[in-house]
């Protein structure tokens, strides 16, 4: 689940009424070219219970078509209100987002609201796209149960040069190797199958700068990280926070994370972030955004959630 930042979004595509659903679970079901044409019609939002399939628990997807011809420029974010008991989205066959955890790590996200940004190399601008949501539910109601599912637009679009919420790679523990998991950024670890860890992990994110932002020093927002966290672009370190404070009096994990990147640092194309987050206890990691990189000129330094 990508905590919600926006501060207003404008539905430009509405994905309420009938989608495709069927139970079961088969990695093809999140692939376009897949016939789907057999499976039962279902009302989006609203529980599978109530639409013949009272009773069932388990696995289920859901299928959408929607054309990206029309969809206006700049960012976009996949509202799809709440899922129990927990789900994985993907566009056009590649994942976007999740929210909770699957078993044998179960972990619920019901009372999580579902906000995706839309990667824009993932996205058909040009003709038809699908959505494709794997859906667990251990209990009681499942599905895609209420909200205004839709395609969204922020009404102050173009705050990131890049936004970097979304997927992640993770890994428990102090060292850098290359045993890494993906996770979702911002939210706490907890939620993501790491449930009672206190300790240090690392976070770590590919990402591409535009040529023209190159040779220019930029801020990377990194959101609030609980507790302490030492953050690194191609190897440099660009920023640490951390009071010294033992747990219980340490206030480190309310600060949003806003450091200053020299344009020495940066390359246009292939960047790497890394960051090393010490929990000490209570949820952990990078709970809360935004997260991006973006120019002074659009962050109100004076007001870290106000935008220029």
């Amino acid at each position: 689940m990508v905590v919600s930042t926006l501060s207003a979004q404008e539905r430009v595509l509405s994905l309420a009424g009938p989608w495709k659903f069927t139970i079961g679970d088969r990695e093809e079901y999140a692939l376009p070219p897949y016939n789907d044409n057999g499976w039962k019609e279902i009302r989006v939002p609203g529980t599978w219970e109530d639409q013949g399939f009272n009773g069932y628990d388990g696995f289920a997807w859901y299928r959408k078509q929607f054309d990206g011809s029309n969809l206006p420029k700049g960012p976009l974010v996949l509202d799809l209100g709440y899922i129990d008991d927990c789900d994985e989205v993907y566009l056009n066959g590649k994942l976007i987002g999740y929210s909770g955890s699957f078993p044998p790590k179960f972990y619920t996200a019901y009372d999580a609201k579902r906000q995706y940004t839309i990667p824009e190399a993932y996205l058909n601008r040009k003709g038809p796209n699908i959505i494709a949501v794997r859906i667990f539910d251990v209990t009681l109601e499942g599905g895609i149960i209420r909200g205004d599912p839709g395609i969204y637009k922020e009404k102050t679009s173009g705050r990131f040069i890049v936004d970097l919420s979304g997927i992640w790679e993770f890994r428990r523990g102090r060292t850098l190797r290359s045993e890494w998991e993906p996770i979702m950024v911002p939210m706490p670890w907890e939620r993501d199958g790491h449930d009672r860890y206190d300790g240090y992990a690392w976070y770590k994110k590919t990402f591409f700068l535009p040529e023209e932002y190159a040779r220019r020093d930029l801020l990377f927002i990194a959101g609030r990280i609980d507790d302490f966290d030492q953050t690194y672009i191609n190897g440099q370190q660009v920023g640490s926070t951390n009071d010294g404070k033992p747990y219980g009096r340490s206030q480190s994990f309310s600060q949003l994370r806003k450091y200053r990147i020299p344009a020495s640092v940066l390359k246009p194309g292939e960047n790497v972030i890394t960051i090393l987050v010490h929990d000490m206890g209570n949820v952990g990691g990078i709970y809360e955004g935004p997260v991006g990189i973006t120019t002074s000129e659009r962050w109100d330094v004076e007001d870290n959630n106000r935008w220029r």
